[in-house]
């Protein structure tokens, strides 16, 4: 790389450290393009470049390698701090609680100025280890904002302290509480839909799995980001996109022999709904996957054994994005783009 190009991209190293992504996308689109390299392609993808210069600045911050949770959340905070940008403006935001599996868990409620009657129960990401409210904030912002839905984020029990399946069964009551306290929410109990990125999404579908299988109320929609929906099985993305980018095989390990200390449950479909035998009845689905996301096969396989099932399937894929894209709030083309095609989903869906 040219030399000053090179010291550029270091002072605003530095100044990401800092403050925030803000000096690097102040930057001119000619010189981002510069400092992001040469373009990657792999399977046929090509990273969108935007994104290409996070990961190349990504690997100039400090070592995030995992160690014990304590400091894995620590260093989640961090870097969602970093990418969240000004938080967005709603009419209001509410913590409460709502119904665990075994007591009360912290949550809050997101109330736009133009919310329609619709509610998306949040469920964050973060491998059923790090994440929390806050971390998921910016984002849960955006989607209130400009779906005009409410969003109830729900802060569910993590691993390793609380393992498979608590995280399911948190989520399982929290929607069915929801749905119960629907007017109080001021929502429509017909229009409580559930969702969330990677770690969230497995459990929103396992959410809407038993919701059949011990018939309580179905979600009105199901909201699949990215997710992982099988702890047993590995499919060729895992090869193609486990190294260097924002979720690497060494984190999906991690994540899972936290989440499941005892591998005989990892087949439950409790654990990884793909293996459910009968996806028959499932609620309306959004699914979306990542070009360049270890888990991409394994969403892919998901939509298309929904599908087979007879259940109503929309299916995004944003082939020039990572794992992780929709926490990068601020970042502009397609990230932005996809933001904006989940928020347009929702709107139609959920009014």
């Amino acid at each position: 790389m040219n030399p000053r190009l090179d010291a550029l991209l270091r002072s605003t190293v530095s100044a990401v450290q800092a403050n925030a992504l803000t000096p690097i996308y102040a930057l001119p689109t000619a010189v981002r393009r510069r400092l992001a390299g040469a373009p990657l392609q792999i399977d046929g993808n090509t990273l969108d470049p935007e994104i290409q210069l996070l990961v190349r600045v990504n690997g100039l911050l400090p070592d995030t390698t995992k160690s014990d949770a304590t400091k894995a959340r620590a260093s989640f905070r961090s870097v969602n701090k970093l990418i969240a940008g000004h938080p967005r403006e709603l009419l209001r935001v509410t913590e409460l609680t709502v119904r665990g599996a075994d007591g009360q868990l912290g949550a809050r409620l997101y109330v736009p100025r133009n919310a329609g009657r619709g509610l998306l129960v949040f469920l964050h990401g973060g491998g059923w280890v790090v994440g929390d409210l806050d971390t998921h904030d910016s984002l849960c912002r955006v989607i209130a904002d400009d779906a005009g839905i409410r969003v109830l984020s729900v802060d569910y029990r993590l691993a390793p302290e609380a393992p498979a399946p608590t995280a399911a069964e948190d989520a399982i009551a929290a929607f069915t509480w929801a749905v119960e306290h629907a007017e109080d929410l001021g929502v429509d109990p017909a229009l409580v839909a559930v969702g969330g990125d990677s770690a969230g999404g497995n459990l929103a579908a396992v959410v809407a799995q038993q919701s059949v299988a011990r018939d309580f109320a179905r979600p009105a929609l199901q909201v699949l980001l990215y997710p992982a929906v099988d702890l047993v099985g590995r499919r060729p993305s895992r090869d193609l996109f486990g190294e260097n980018l924002l979720l690497t095989e060494e984190d999906i390990l991690w994540y899972r022999d936290h989440y499941t200390p005892d591998p005989l449950l990892r087949p439950d479909p409790v654990v990884s709904p793909l293996l459910a035998k009968d996806l028959t009845g499932l609620p309306p689905t959004l699914i979306t996957t990542s070009g360049f996301d270890p888990l991409r096969d394994e969403g892919v396989e998901y939509a298309e054994a929904l599908k087979s099932a007879g259940v109503e399937v929309t299916h995004l894929a944003h082939n020039t994005l990572p794992h992780g894209h929709y926490n990068l709030v601020t970042l502009p083309g397609a990230t932005a783009a996809a933001l904006t095609a989940l928020t347009t989903h929702l709107r139609t869906a959920l009014h």
